[in-house]
């Protein structure tokens, strides 16, 4: 494969909003691509469900950046904490990943997650109140950034006068676009939330509660199941993964509806749609784009495409999520679509720990924003939304108006 490596346009407004079409073109191109992504890193993009799956369960494709042969795949980590950075479930294997996944699945289970409805619901309504008697809001900024917040904050114990710096440290870590991390900026976001990540962890430890975060501590110092660094990195992943993704769901489900009238018609007309609107919103435009980075540890084929070894995989979930071959009219919104395999949350050992509670965040959020909300419509026009730049997609606003209500 020698042809010249396509690039993914960030610096492009009209890609950020829409990178469906070129996402199309690289499918039909054939089934492994090399790309220009976010931060001008090369990768090869599986295009295509089937191998999407596949690449997905290949132990032959690392998640360890340190098997990256491209040294700046770590120089986007901070530099002093580079170690650490590394010790999560995100970026690790066997044996060390099934180690630290089972310490907290627990949490996460479906019927963990069920009773925790009543809050979620209890929190959108909250938030909504704040903004009914306006007729006018964001609702990503209103909605859709502070439930999920607040929902990941108190199942790990987080102060509510601390949830605000959390979420600003760990926006100016993950943010991409068409250039390079500024590594000075990833370092000292590092170093704000690594403090406040200890401070808490030290607090969990003085005064247990009833939380996550204090069976961690638990877990590191009397089980010795952890190690410190470990510890430090889980947090913040739980931190970082369980509110971000969440926001992109909501936000993007809303705005994909306000872009398809008739289906939010339906789905008002028929709440019962909700759990089949939300893995539809997940493989229409999901969260992950356009999709999932491994490390080959040695020259590997794939679909038929040889791959050097220590070569960055990009496993293009939402590329693969608009493949027509998987899924009939691919790039129609169709909130009552049957066996809706999307890939939006990953597969095999990696699948996402924490799916049934995004879900359940997504139906509560989407559902009672569509009936508390008469009238729903955007307040600007649909190019002039904002979107983020890189790796996580969805919208950074969404200005609506509706019917005020009391």
């Amino acid at each position: 494969m020698n042809e010249q490596p396509a690039l993914l346009p960030y610096a492009d407004p009209a890609f950020v909003s829409d990178p469906f079409p070129l996402y199309r073109q690289l499918r039909e191109d054939g089934p492994v691509r090399r790309v220009v992504g976010a931060g001008g890193l090369e990768a090869w993009l599986v295009t295509r469900y089937e191998d999407c799956l596949a690449a997905l369960s290949d132990d032959r494709l690392s998640s360890d950046a340190r098997d990256a042969s491209d040294a700046r795949i770590l120089r986007q980590l901070p530099v002093t904490e580079r170690e650490s950075m590394l010790s999560n479930m995100l970026r690790s294997d066997p044996p060390d990943h099934t180690r630290l996944r089972r310490l907290v699945s627990k949490a996460f289970t479906a019927r963990r997650v069920a009773e925790m409805r009543p809050r979620i619901q209890d929190l959108t309504d909250r938030l909504l109140d704040a903004v009914v008697p306006a007729g006018r809001a964001d609702l990503v900024a209103d909605l859709a950034l502070p439930l999920p917040v607040a929902v990941i904050s108190e199942l790990l114990g987080v102060p509510v006068d601390e949830r605000r710096d959390f979420q600003h440290w760990t926006d100016r870590m993950i943010r991409r676009g068409a250039e390079p991390p500024d590594p000075a900026v990833i370092d000292d976001a590092w170093k704000h939330m690594r403090t406040y990540v200890s401070d808490l962890i030290h607090a969990k430890r003085t005064g247990p509660g009833d939380d996550l975060l204090s069976a961690l501590v638990t877990a590191r110092d009397a089980e010795q199941r952890l190690s410190e660094d470990e510890l430090i990195a889980m947090v913040f992943l739980l931190l970082a993964a369980g509110y971000i993704t969440t926001v992109n769901l909501i936000g993007g489900g809303i705005a994909a509806l306000l872009d398809h009238p008739d289906q939010m018609q339906r789905l008002r007309a028929d709440p019962a749609l909700l759990p089949a609107a939300v893995e539809e919103f997940l493989r229409y435009d999901g969260p992950v784009n356009p999709g999932i980075a491994r490390f080959a540890r040695a020259d590997v084929e794939i679909a038929g495409v040889a791959v050097p070894r220590g070569a960055t995989v990009l496993i293009g979930a939402a590329v693969a999520d608009r493949d027509p071959t998987r899924f009939p009219d691919p790039d129609r919104l169709d909130i009552t679509r049957q066996d809706n395999a999307h890939l939006a949350f990953g597969h095999g050992i990696h699948y996402c720990l924490g799916a049934p509670l995004a879900r359940l965040e997504g139906q509560i959020a989407i559902g009672t924003a569509l009936r508390r909300l008469p009238g729903l419509a955007l307040a600007v026009t649909r190019e002039e939304i904002p979107w983020r730049p890189g790796g996580l997609r969805g919208p950074e606003s969404l200005p609506v108006t509706f019917a005020a209500g009391g």
